[in-house]
């Protein structure tokens, strides 16, 4: 079974002004002179870490990081001011040409499933191949399942704490109640609602329990920019026309060669989207993981996500 490459550092890092307010936080690893790919984090709000890079042969790849708007290494902070899904793909075409990058290897998984098929669909000439794990498309019916009913009935326990920061009354729209809460001038009634949100999403991320995921997750930083930018964007339904837009799309990327990796066990990205994309994208390679629910770290996930990263290495 594949792991991991081995830890590595930078070569470079960025500053990337894209507007008056936000400042882009941008690495890059690997051979300076490899087939480029770019690593989309989840979240949205999730930031970049240090393993991300190790999906890539750093010696095949120029490998990509960037934190997006508001959370990460990025600033302003927890931002949710001019932060949509388009303002992400017209950054990451910033990034592409502020690197002289003719095209790349576009990887992303969660919600950087979503965004590296809203960037491939709206640029397809720019993208060599793609790599997509636990497919997430923001429609009504995912977000329900996740934050309002579906999901809590496999997870009661972790869903008593989801509910603890919202009263009774408000609960027929949780992410409603959230919103208020994240966006709200009440410190504490923001600090209880970002540490609910953010442990819910950790509780359930692994098929096997994992407390680190859950520390690292609600620590008060990451919790705040993880909770309010992803309630954000789920309100406004991701900020796209219509909730099948991305999957009406795919016929703009079909020809573009992929991967799609998905886990039987994903509670927070159920494996009926996955099946949708794989439905309408034939040509993509497929494959669910038996033993895995949503992370990247997973034994089985990492396995096919490398060998799909490995069979993409020199691609044209």
């Amino acid at each position: 079974m594949r792991e991991l490459y081995p830890p590595i550092e930078p070569f470079a890092t960025h500053r990337l002004r894209v507007s008056y307010l936000h400042e882009l936080h941008v690495e890059e690893c690997g051979y300076p002179g490899g087939t480029p790919v770019v690593f989309v984090h989840g979240g949205p709000g999730g930031g970049a870490s240090i393993d991300d890079r190790r999906f890539f042969d750093p010696a095949a790849y120029r490998i990509v990081l960037f934190d997006q708007r508001g959370c990460g290494r990025s600033t302003p902070h927890s931002s949710l001011d001019e932060n949509t899904t388009w303002d992400l793909v017209a950054d990451m075409e910033r990034i592409r040409e502020r690197l002289g990058i003719e095209r790349w290897v576009v990887f992303g998984g969660s919600w950087g499933s979503t965004l590296a098929l809203a960037y491939a669909e709206t640029h397809p000439d720019r993208v060599r191949s793609l790599v997509l794990r636990g497919i997430f498309m923001l429609r009504p019916l995912e977000l329900r399942w996740f934050y309002q009913e579906g999901a809590s009935f496999v997870y009661p326990d972790a869903w008593e704490d989801y509910l603890a920061p919202i009263p009774v009354e408000e609960r027929g729209d949780l992410m409603g109640a959230y919103h208020r809460r994240l966006t709200g001038t009440d410190p504490e009634a923001r600090r209880a609602a970002t540490h609910a949100w953010a442990g819910w999403e950790a509780r359930v991320s692994k098929l096997q329990p994992d407390p680190r995921l859950v520390a690292r997750y609600t620590e008060a930083a990451t919790a705040d920019a993880l909770a309010r930018i992803e309630c954000h964007y789920f309100v406004n339904g991701g900020f796209f026309d219509r909730p099948d837009q991305l999957l009406d799309g795919v016929d703009r990327i079909r020809h573009i060669p992929a991967a799609i990796v998905q886990g039987r066990f994903d509670m927070c990205c159920p494996v009926t989207t996955a099946w949708e994309l794989h439905r309408r994208w034939p040509e993509a390679a497929f494959e669910i993981v038996q033993d895995a629910g949503h992370s990247a770290s997973e034994p089985g996930t990492t396995d096919r996500l490398v060998a799909a990263t490995d069979r993409f290495r020199g691609a044209p």
